[in-house]
């Protein structure tokens, strides 16, 4: 009997977020580097090992709908723990290749592509911190802990961004169509970052054995149940001070309005981002 808030301004900020909507979201330009890599080698050699299989000419595949094939194997593997018949077309070799189709997609629609995919999250981040900031001073007071948990659900295109935001999984070279090989050990993938129920959890722990009152409130993050380590101390922990200190640009500077507006001068789309 638990009263559900929607709130798709804060779930759902890509959608609210005119300046992704309009660059990124509906731009085909945006895609530029996808779109290179489904015409590239890597592709170009899975096209025709497939289109040998299935006795076709190779002019009437493409990467669409060799994409189309894989995610169905994967679908079904991954709901019903089944082997479809189109997981036969693909090597192991195949499947890198598709996965770094996918994580390209990720990357410039989700990820590090551009600022504002990740910018755009600041208006969910900044509200998890008045979240944690309301228990700390709810605990200090000596008042009950008026919400000691908060549940959020959205999508991987909600929790993407925000993981970007903070800097997690992000590679020394950007992801492109021209380095598969040296992405071969790249940090950004997302089927692990954002798989089947996805989440992230952000644990408060009120210390009360601690040498100073900076430790006393202390913070753990969990994603997909798995402890992760702040980039500021390359630790599981972090007092609650040094977090917000770490961060302390994005909470204070980033101002969704101002993030996502539109330009108002007469500039292209690709020149923006």
């Amino acid at each position: 009997e638990v009263e559900v808030e929607v709130n798709d301004s804060l779930m759902r900020f890509f959608d609210h977020c005119a300046k992704f909507v309009a660059l990124v979201e509906e731009n085909e330009a945006a895609m530029c580097q996808v779109d290179a890599f489904k015409e590239g080698p890597e592709m170009g050699k899975v096209l025709e090992k497939i289109a040998s299989t299935l006795c076709l000419p190779v002019e009437e595949l493409n990467a669409d709908l060799v994409q189309v094939a894989f995610l169905t194997c994967s679908y079904e593997l991954a709901i019903k723990n089944v082997t479809s018949p189109w997981c036969s077309l693909f090597s192991e070799e195949d499947a890198k290749v598709l996965e770094y189709l996918n994580d390209l997609k990720q990357y410039w629609k989700r990820g590090y592509g551009y600022d504002i995919n990740s910018r755009s999250s600041c208006i969910l981040f900044q509200d998890i911190f008045q979240q944690l900031d309301k228990a700390v001073e709810e605990s200090k007071s000596s008042k009950p802990i008026s919400s000691p948990l908060i549940v959020q659900v959205g999508h991987a295109e909600t929790l993407q961004p925000l993981l970007a935001l903070m800097g997690f999984f992000k590679d020394d070279e950007p992801l492109k169509a021209n380095n598969y090989v040296r992405q071969t050990h790249r940090k950004f993938r997302s089927g692990r970052i954002v798989p089947y129920a996805a989440n992230l959890v952000f644990v408060l722990y009120h210390c009360d054995q601690v040498k100073t009152s900076e430790e006393e409130y202390q913070v753990q993050m969990l994603l997909n149940e798995k402890l992760m380590s702040f980039h500021h101390s390359n630790e599981t922990i972090s007092t609650y001070v040094d977090l917000k200190n770490y961060y302390k640009d994005i909470l204070e500077n980033c101002h969704f309005k101002e993030e996502c507006e539109l330009p108002k001068i007469n500039i292209t789309a690709v020149d923006e981002l």
